[in-house]
């Protein structure tokens, strides 16, 4: 019950749901209080059926029929349930849910003391009246008795997308609706393998995996509900086959076929689970397939993951490096990969060599795999090869020369105590991508942020005045040589603001009320604060339609 407070309502639905959910408090309707559930109707443009979940394993929760509802948020309608909740007596709702679980105890208690013809009049009663219950019984009852061709029709029936779709595809709205009735076929299934026809049970979750795939190609699961019944209908195929004991090399060719073939996505079987009931010798034959599936497509994804899980369930590291080493990606990833299985394996002097290989094989050192060059520059510090990190930082800045690759190639010449011949190789060419900028390439920022970075204030200036650079390097430079050369930061500020003033909005206001205290700063070191005075009285004349923009000089004394 501590889960329902107002401060909860606004945590899950946002302000705005939340503020517009204080508008439907007197459109709630039907209350009806269950033990852990509140259900109700609520009127707004239509009349939306409700269910706030209070104690769920998630915590506060609940569902809405209302568009957005069914889109998985948590809308005004349920705040609006809420709030009726929480407006209700002191411990009103305890005593509604205590007597929904008395009630419950009741029925179960009347069912109980039921003779089975008293029972078997009410189900038939209560079957007349409900078409959906009448049709899930009756697959129950197919499924009891084994009869295999009434479950299947029924079976392809409930993953029949057609009541659902609307020129050929269920949308969100109904996916869930869908999910549910496809649900009730993994339902059929589990009662198959339950009263005794395991093998039957296995023929048809197969069957109903390959309706599941083709059906999923036309439904927007976003919600993610048929991924939940493809999971319960490969459990169900599992649990029949632990029942079944189906013949185990049948079973392992199935295997391979289906994880390698079009319809697994939707079930994600995975073949190593079925090892109780493979054994030995279907281990051995799945092992087989997968490796001759795998020889035939070096690069497909399916056979390269079947293989190395099994590669790596059996503890062979030079079966998974195999697998790898098959399909080695031309930046250098693959070989990271082959490096890590290898440092798992504790067989670090292989995997130094797999990760220089991946360096050498690459035709583009500016498209390796940066993660490739940091882990061989560790490894290369973990084994004092200092030059040859410093070598590597150096060779992949020349080709990627970016802010972080100069800071990487600092910190590795640093601890090889190189730093001050490297520092004017790496300005050099920062310097030639700055020249080249200013013949019409668009590039060459970088030599600014590399000097700030190394704490060079007056040599990033010098290198902004001599080959530019943009506003947010120059607002930078300003705030950090603004202690010492306070007359060339005041400049900056004022072109920078200059165009905040022709715009609107409180972000804008923000940035420029930030941009005055700043001019004001300046205009204090050089005393002449009388001309900040004009400067801003002329402007709060200039800007004085923008009350919001004034407001905010006035919290801040300009």
């Amino acid at each position: 019950m501590s889960g329902l407070t107002e401060a909860n309502l606004k945590a899950l639905a946002g302000p705005r749901s939340f503020e517009r959910g204080l508008g439907y408090l007197d459109a709630v309707s039907g209350v009806e209080v269950g033990d852990g559930w509140v259900t109700a109707s609520v009127h707004g443009t239509e009349r939306y059926e409700v269910e706030l979940i209070l104690e769920g394993p998630g915590g506060l929760g609940g569902e809405c029929a209302c568009p957005y509802g069914l889109e998985g948020n948590f809308c005004k309608h349920l705040v609006a349930l809420g709030l009726t909740l929480l407006a209700e007596p002191e411990n009103s709702l305890p005593r509604q849910r205590e007597a929904a679980r008395s009630r419950a105890q009741d029925l179960d208690g009347w069912l109980s003391d039921l003779a089975n013809d008293e029972l078997l009049a009410l189900v038939r009663e209560l079957v007349g009246e409900d078409r959906q219950l009448r049709r899930h019984l009756e697959l129950r009852a197919a499924s009891a008795r084994g009869d295999l061709a009434a479950v299947r029709a029924r079976v392809r029936e409930l993953l029949d997308i057609g009541p659902f779709a609307q020129y050929g595809y269920v949308e969100y709205a109904d996916a869930r609706a869908y999910a549910d009735q496809a649900g009730q076929a993994v339902s059929a299934i589990e009662v198959l393998t339950g009263s005794g026809r395991a093998a039957d049970a296995i023929t048809l979750a197969r069957e109903a995996m390959r309706l599941l795939a083709e059906a999923v190609e036309s439904v927007d699961d976003s919600a993610g509900g048929l991924g939940q019944v493809g999971a319960d209908l490969a459990d169900a195929h599992l649990d029949a086959c632990r029942a079944a004991r189906p013949e185990p090399e049948e079973l392992a060719r199935w295997l391979v076929g289906h994880v390698l073939g079009d319809f697994d996505s939707i079930t994600d079987i995975d073949p190593l689970d079925y090892e109780d009931v493979l054994g030995e010798r279907g281990m051995t034959v799945l092992r087989e397939l997968a490796t001759d599936a795998w020889r035939g497509n070096r690069t497909g994804w399916a056979e390269k993951y079947l293989m190395e899980s099994l590669a790596k369930a059996g503890g062979d590291v030079d079966a998974v490096i195999a697998v790898h080493a098959a399909d080695l990606a031309p930046n250098g990833h693959t070989h990271l990969v082959i490096a890590r299985e290898l440092d798992t394996a504790r067989r670090p002097d292989e995997a130094l060599r797999w990760a220089e290989r991946g360096i050498k094989d690459a035709r583009d050192l500016g498209a390796i795999d940066t993660a490739l060059v940091d882990y061989l520059c560790d490894r290369y510090e973990q084994v004092t090869r200092l030059s040859d990190a410093v070598a590597l930082r150096r060779d992949h800045f020349c080709v990627r020369r970016t802010l972080f690759g100069y800071q990487r190639l600092r910190a590795a010449a640093r601890s090889a105590h190189s730093w001050r011949a490297e520092r004017e190789g790496a300005l050099a060419l920062l310097r030639a991508d700055a020249a080249r900028r200013r013949e019409g390439w668009n590039g060459g920022f970088v030599l600014v942020d590399a000097l700030l970075d190394d704490k060079d204030v007056d040599g990033a200036w010098q290198a902004a005045t001599e080959t530019g650079a943009h506003d947010r390097q120059w607002l930078t430079l300003a705030d950090q040589a603004r202690a010492a050369r306070p007359a060339d930061a005041l400049g900056v500020y004022l072109r920078l603001a200059e165009p905040l003033t022709k715009q609107t909005g409180n972000a804008i206001y923000e940035q420029l009320v930030s941009l005055l205290l700043s001019v004001r700063d300046c205009h204090r070191q050089l005393g002449t604060p009388d001309e900040f005075t004009a400067y801003v009285t002329a402007l709060r004349t200039a800007q004085k339609r923008k009350r919001n923009l004034m407001c905010l000089m006035d919290e801040h004394g300009l």
